[in-house]
């Protein structure tokens, strides 16, 4: 557990960075929608949840890449 810990406090490249942040924002977007106050039809809710579901693990997935892993 604490290799894994160590692991997501390394520095991220640059890429895995952008990846990340790209998943945090279609995370939220999909928050306002599935929260929106207006009726909206259930196929655009269903897209909401599957995007919710997609940007939360490409912003997990990314945070776990590191720039330099020792070799053990």
């Amino acid at each position: 557990m604490k290799k894994i810990i160590n692991r997501l406090q390394e520095p991220t490249p640059r890429f895995f960075q952008r990846i990340r942040n790209f998943g945090l924002l279609l995370t939220g977007v999909s928050a306002v929608i599935s929260t929106a106050v207006i009726p909206l039809p259930a196929i655009l809710i269903t897209i909401a949840g599957y995007t919710a579901l997609a940007g939360g693990i490409a912003s997990a997935v990314s945070q776990t890449a590191v720039v330099k892993e020792e070799k053990p």
